[in-house]
């Protein structure tokens, strides 16, 4: 039988010692920042408006077949983080939502989280929400909106689309309290190039219905036919290491497992995503034992 996910968070880990892994991550210059921005942004731009790409862009009348739906908590306690950006982030969900919601993926086309949301910036309504810069925890215009990003892609492992750019997060900032995914089932997003981009390789539309209610960030992919399979994402390789620059880091690898919804013959089980990530928690209990 396929691994539930809700049992994920209960694996126990092994830890190596000393093991090569992750490179040190390197503090650049804020020219070099700025430069880089620079030409990623242009790099984006020219791929978004002169590529023959066909990107998804309309929305359309509600798909009759729920395919898939998922939520998440909006707000989370964090020590030494102030609420407000909480409510910040809240804000910024609302304002991207109203650019996605509804969006029909014709066959054939391409959604790109940038491209439908664009820039957030103040005079677009957006906030100072909860940003990760160099593995801190700081402001930034927009903060917040990996939930929404980590939200698709997650509800887009249980359908038939294809995702063809997805960024892992780079730091692991929670431990596994109350976690029901496995760890690096999401996708971070930084304007324009940290983007999620999902293909419909199918002969049926798909359509993307997202809301905000006082507690959680809901998700559904719908669509106009049926489809005759079902999906169970689960972990393998979970592993923390200690890295010889001297933090830890958290590994894993992400399967899929295709399964004929009538007969229940294991159709494919495929990697779809390998994780990396430095933890911003000590990984292991403190104190003696007696």
């Amino acid at each position: 039988m396929p691994q539930r996910l809700d049992n994920c968070h209960q694996t126990t880990y092994r830890s190596v010692a000393v093991a090569p892994g992750m490179n040190k991550p390197i503090n650049r210059s804020k020219i070099r920042l700025m430069a880089g921005r620079l030409y990623y942004t242009l790099k984006k731009c020219l791929y978004w408006y002169f590529s023959n790409t066909d990107f998804a862009g309309k929305s359309g009348a509600k798909l009759p077949v729920k395919i898939f739906k998922h939520q998440t908590v909006l707000k989370r306690k964090l020590r030494g983080v102030d609420a407000k950006m909480q409510e910040n982030k809240i804000a910024n969900l609302k304002i991207a939502i109203q650019k996605l919601d509804g969006i029909v993926i014709e066959p054939g086309q391409v959604f790109s989280f940038w491209k439908m949301v664009g820039r957030p910036t103040r005079g677009r309504g957006y906030r100072d929400g909860m940003i990760l810069r160099n593995g801190k925890v700081t402001a930034g215009i927009g903060g917040g909106l990996c939930q929404l990003t980590n939200l698709i892609f997650w509800m887009t492992l249980h359908t038939p689309l294809s995702v063809t750019e997805r960024w892992r997060h780079g730091y692991d900032v929670f431990p596994d309290v109350k976690r029901d995914q496995p760890f690096g089932s999401g996708a971070t997003c930084a304007y324009p190039n940290i983007d999620l981009q999902i293909k419909n390789n199918t002969s049926q539309k798909f359509q993307l219905k997202l809301t905000v209610t006082d507690e959680y960030l809901v998700g559904e992919w719908l669509s106009d036919e049926e489809i005759d399979v079902e999906y169970d994402v689960y972990e393998k390789d979970r592993e923390i290491k200690h890295e010889l620059f001297g933090e830890y880091s958290r590994n894993n690898k992400i399967y899929r497992k295709t399964i004929n919804e009538q007969t229940g013959e294991l159709l494919q089980d495929e990697l779809v995503a390998e994780n990396h990530a430095l933890m911003m928690y000590k990984p292991f209990i403190e104190g003696k034992f007696k």
